[in-house]
């Protein structure tokens, strides 16, 4: 009998502490979405506990789905970053699909015209630079202005503890950074779209009629291991911890592993010096056509460094010194959308110490927390 309390008492707590998405708190959204006409913007990422898809789950409750909008990389998440997306129908569902990146990227009155409610739900990485933050803003400006209500299912961010980088100067503003936020903002989706439309960074002002599905039993201080690619360039844990880090070199004529296995767990360049690590980019899932197809990278391999709790610049800043021919390593309109300032690119070139420009981000981190204190939902 003791033995028996003792396995029950363990696996009520093991219970307790395991995370539930906000699509996985469902009882909290269903009544809402009950006879009504439902709009989603999901992805592959968009998955309960027993991987069944949200759009499968909602379609097993009666929920009448009208239009699924899908962002960056499509509804099954397999197109290249950066690759327009077409309309088309799912095979599997005959569901509408209605692309959000391309020449569409938000929305239309006439997409919305017979939509009762939206429903948002995909995983996001934690950085400004993934454009699922920007899709989130858009889709929040349409429903506010079409008097549509918004749902957003929450999920952990993976590098919710991580809060760095220099803070957005608005004048670099761009799919790849809406908001005058850090690099590293710590927030889920949930929390950043509270965060909108209490800063009311929409467009007039406007203010969506929101509601955030929190997670349940989450916290700041927990991990959290992804349970599909949330991109196609993001296979594992450790691209997910590395991605915003190595997201930089794309401003420059360094390669981040795209075209390989390792995507942004190695980084290199044909005009990197020669070391013990070097890698061969070719066509693959991932990107069809990666930097430096078929011409030898020399670089380094980060696929088994220990999980780093910052925005580290330390590679950039190598890169850059022991690169043959420093006048082609920036692209400076590239690199300045990505770092959200001109300054970063100026101070590595000045050869200003990482110490010193750690320093200059550090008030603009200061206010960016006090700013983001009322939006947070998990302490």
């Amino acid at each position: 009998m003791r033995k028996l309390v003792l396995y029950i008492l363990i696996t009520t707590v093991s219970f307790a502490q395991k995370i539930k998405t906000g699509a996985e708190n469902y009882v909290a959204y269903l009544p809402l979405l009950k006879g009504k006409s439902v709009g989603i913007v999901t992805n592959q990422t968009g998955i309960m506990e027993d991987k069944t898809h949200l759009v499968d789950f909602l379609a097993s409750k009666k929920i009448k789905i009208k239009t699924v909008f899908a962002p960056e990389h499509g509804f099954r998440g397999t197109a290249d970053a950066g690759e327009h997306v077409s309309d088309e129908t799912d095979a599997k569902t005959g569901l509408s699909i209605t692309s959000l990146y391309g020449k569409n990227n938000k929305p239309t009155p006439e997409q919305l015209k017979d939509i009762d409610i939206m429903v948002f739900d995909l995983q996001d990485v934690g950085t400004r630079l993934y454009t699922y933050v920007s899709t989130m803003h858009r889709i929040m400006e349409a429903c506010a202005e079409n008097n549509v209500p918004l749902i957003v299912l929450d999920r952990p961010n993976p590098n919710i503890a991580i809060v760095d980088g220099p803070v957005l100067d608005i004048a670099f503003q761009s799919g790849i950074g809406m908001h005058p936020t850090p690099l590293l903002h710590g927030m889920t989706l949930g929390e950043e779209a509270k965060m909108i439309n209490g800063q009311k960074w929409l467009k007039n002002g406007v203010q969506c009629k929101l509601t955030v599905i929190p997670c349940l039993n989450y916290n700041r201080k927990m991990t959290y291991s992804l349970p599909v690619r949330p991109s196609p360039n993001l296979p594992n844990d450790q691209s997910v911890n590395l991605y915003v880090s190595l997201c930089l070199f794309e401003g420059t004529n360094v390669s981040m592993g795209r075209g390989t296995e390792k995507q942004f767990q190695i980084y290199g360049s044909p005009y990197l010096p020669k070391s013990d690590f070097a890698f061969t980019p070719k066509p693959n899932f991932g990107d069809k056509d990666p930097l430096y197809n078929g011409v030898e990278c020399n670089g380094e391999d980060l696929s088994s460094i220990p999980r780093i709790n910052r925005l580290e610049i330390k590679w950039l800043i190598k890169a850059y010194q022991t690169t043959s021919d420093k006048s082609k390593f920036f692209d400076k309109r590239k690199f300045s959308i990505r770092a959200g300032n001109e300054k970063l690119q100026q101070q590595i070139e000045a050869g200003i110490s990482e110490e010193e420009i750690r320093k200059g981000w550090q008030q603009g981190l200061k206010n960016f927390k006090k700013m983001r204190a009322p939006y947070l939902i998990y302490r």
